[in-house]
């Protein structure tokens, strides 16, 4: 009986989804052959695993882009990947393509983040060999750093779309090209909200010229967003805009770049967090023995001790990271007599 529901399932993805969607059961599969499951899909079981996993439950103490800000409803990297899900999934709906698979990728675009957002990543870039970056170690931490080594062996359907979902990249589904859109809708979007919050700037501050286009609040440019996506797309094979809405949301990003994502006010701690980072790398690069076991056993097994150093820094929260700092780095006081 309960065979015949992960065949039914499959079975509806043909009937629902457009022929040109991902469907469960043309899956290119794991990296590692596996039993099926016998109620869900392949792209249902790797949301599942990424949404059990430890280093998506870590996303909730990690910069968006305000760094300690003061208030319960600024953005965290938890929040941010729960908005790309939530814009992707609507737009897959909409376009009837995969939205287990949209959901998967979204739910693991961010796992290979930093602490401090683009900041941590900047400071590990510069020190790590090779470089760093956050798309390429969230592969390294589904497909190798999670169930302490044994990785969480996600599709490759979902492993494509987390790599590629950048700008200059692009997935080889569609439902990864739409997370790639939902990704730079929900960051540009939730931080216009969120400067306004800290008052970086006024929502009367962007250019009338965008706003009268896009819309004068975050459900407004959204809503104007997304609809252009699905109405421009619906019956093409690929995931687009329409050139006067793209040219509006691309001046739009640059008039963030120019005016918060560089701006002292927001970005003026910055600075020492890139220092706390470099500072943390330096000390495990030496003493690599204060590693936690399931690491140190990566190394033991032949792994570059500097790339497994960098695993740990990149993993740590900001609280987690201040704290490990604190304790490395300052004397600890003597105490009253």
């Amino acid at each position: 009986m309960s065979l015949t529901i992960r065949k039914m399932l499959e079975e509806r993805e043909h009937l629902m989804l457009r022929p040109c969607a991902a469907h469960s059961d043309e899956s290119l599969g794991r990296l590692r052959d596996e039993p099926q499951c016998d109620i869900r899909t392949v792209f249902q079981r790797d949301r599942d695993r990424i949404i059990h996993s430890k280093s998506f439950r870590r996303l909730k103490d990690k910069t968006q882009v305000f760094l300690t800000p003061e208030g319960d409803h600024y953005r965290t990297r938890m929040t941010h990947t729960l908005e790309v899900s939530q814009i992707a999934r609507s737009i897959s709906k909409a376009l009837l393509l995969n939205e287990d698979l949209t959901e998967a990728i979204a739910l693991g675009h961010d796992l290979g983040h930093t602490p401090f957002g683009h900041a941590g990543e900047r400071a590990l870039n510069r020190v790590t060999p090779g470089g760093f970056r956050h798309n390429e170690q969230s592969i390294r931490v589904v497909s190798v750093l999670e169930k302490d080594g044994a990785g969480l062996n996600l599709t490759r359907e979902v492993l494509d779309g987390i790599l590629n979902h950048q700008t200059e990249s692009h997935p080889f589904t569609l439902e990864g090209n739409v997370v790639r859109f939902a990704d730079k809708l929900a960051y540009v979007n939730h931080d216009i909200d969120d400067a306004i919050r800290g008052h970086i700037i006024r929502e009367s501050d962007i250019p009338t010229e965008l706003t009268d286009l896009l819309g004068h609040s975050l459900k407004e440019r959204l809503n104007t967003l997304v609809h252009d996506i699905v109405i421009h797309s619906q019956d093409r094979e690929e995931i687009v805009m329409s050139k006067e809405v793209s040219e509006a949301f691309t001046a739009l990003r640059t008039y963030m770049f120019e005016n918060v994502y560089t701006n002292p006010v927001a970005k003026g701690q910055e600075a020492k967090a890139e220092r706390l980072v470099e500072h943390l790398y330096e000390y495990y690069t030496k003493h690599t023995d204060a590693l936690p076991e399931e690491l140190a056993r990566l190394i033991a097994n032949g792994e570059n001790p500097a790339l497994v150093v960098t695993d740990y820094v990149a993993g740590m929260t900001d609280k987690f990271a201040v704290a490990t700092y604190e304790e490395l780095m300052i004397p600890k006081a003597w105490g009253v007599y």
